[in-house]
């Protein structure tokens, strides 16, 4: 039995553009179900031709939400990168790792930012 999958982007979302929250979405749950699956998940960027924080953010940050490092390390790898979006890539996992290590704390100060504005 394979448990490797490859997620080819492109093809999930139908665009060679990962600019928007709600295709991000779209990566995040597909990713999620295959790794609490036990699947190996290789994520493919091939043809992508623009990809902002915004989606690597929904698409693989929130990833550290639902795993610990260790399972995503063990399970996920990615490809087709260039080597700018592979320092995207470098920054959202570390936002996401300090973000999810204390999520309530980060929350909290959002909120109070927040209040103060009104």
């Amino acid at each position: 039995m394979n448990d490797q999958i490859k997620l080819k982007v492109a093809d999930l979302i139908g665009s060679t553009l990962c600019i928007s929250a709600e295709d991000g979405q779209k990566v995040f749950g597909k990713v999620e179900l295959l790794v609490k699956d036990g699947k190996q998940v290789t994520i493919s960027f091939e043809n992508v031709t623009m990809l902002i924080s915004l989606f690597m953010n929904v698409a693989i940050g929130q990833l550290y939400g639902s795993f610990s490092e260790e399972t995503i390390r063990a399970q996920l790898k990615v490809e087709g990168l260039s080597p700018d979006d592979m320092e995207l890539l470098k920054r959202v996992v570390d936002n996401a790792k300090k973000y999810y290590s204390n999520k309530k704390s980060y929350d909290n100060a959002w909120l109070k930012e927040d209040n103060n504005e009104e």
